[in-house]
C-alpha cells in the first residue's frame, strides 16, 4: 500500500512540474499573440478611419497640381503623415515615384513633389475637412490632351489615383 502512494505521489509530482513547464512555455506565445493582435486591430482602425477625397486636378507643362480633402475621420500630421507619403505621377502607363522636397512649388525640379496644406488651424496637421494641394513637378507628364496618372500613397497604406487630361492653356 504504501508502494502505491509513493507511486500516486510521484505522479502527481510529475504532473504538477509538467504542468508548470507547459504554462512557462504557453503563456509567453500567449501574450505575445494577443499583443501581435492588438496591435494589428489598432492598424486596421486606422486604415478605416483614414479616408481622403481627390476634389480637383490640373496638368500643364511638367508641373501637375492636385488637390485632396481629408474626409475621413483621422488626423494625418503633416511631416509623419503627408511628407512620408509616396506620389506617383507621370503618363498613364508612364508614370515614376517622385520624391517629397520641402520647397516652394517654383523651386521644384524634374522628379520632385511639394505640399500646401490648408491648415485651417495652423497646427501642422491634416485634420477631417482640411485640403491639401500636392505639386508635382515630372518630364513624364504627357502633351495637351492627353491622360495624365497621379497616386497619392500614405504611409498606413491608404492610397487614392486619379486620371486626368492635359490642360491645352499654359
Amino acid at each position: 500500500m504504501s508502494s502505491e502512494t509513493i507511486t500516486t505521489a510521484l505522479f502527481l509530482i510529475t504532473a504538477v512540474i509538467a504542468a508548470g513547464v507547459l504554462i512557462n512555455a504557453v503563456y509567453p506565445v500567449v501574450y505575445n499573440m494577443a499583443g501581435t493582435f492588438s496591435s494589428a486591430t489598432h492598424e486596421s482602425d486606422m486604415r478605416m478611419r483614414t479616408d481622403f477625397k481627390v476634389i480637383s486636378t490640373v496638368a500643364s507643362g511638367d508641373t501637375a497640381q492636385v488637390w485632396m480633402k481629408n474626409i475621413g475621420t483621422e488626423q494625418i500630421s503633416l511631416a509623419g503623415g503627408i511628407r512620408k507619403s509616396d506620389v506617383f505621377c507621370g503618363a498613364v502607363g508612364e508614370f515614376d515615384r517622385l520624391t517629397y522636397q520641402e520647397v516652394e512649388p517654383s523651386s521644384l525640379t524634374n522628379g520632385e513633389w511639394t505640399e500646401d496644406l490648408y491648415d485651417l488651424d495652423s497646427n501642422g496637421v491634416w485634420e477631417p475637412g482640411e485640403t491639401v494641394k500636392i505639386t508635382a513637378k515630372t518630364t513624364l507628364i504627357p502633351s495637351a490632351g492627353k491622360k495624365v496618372y497621379f497616386q497619392f500613397t500614405l504611409p498606413n497604406g491608404v492610397w487614392r489615383s486619379q486620371e486626368f487630361t492635359v490642360s491645352t492653356g499654359s
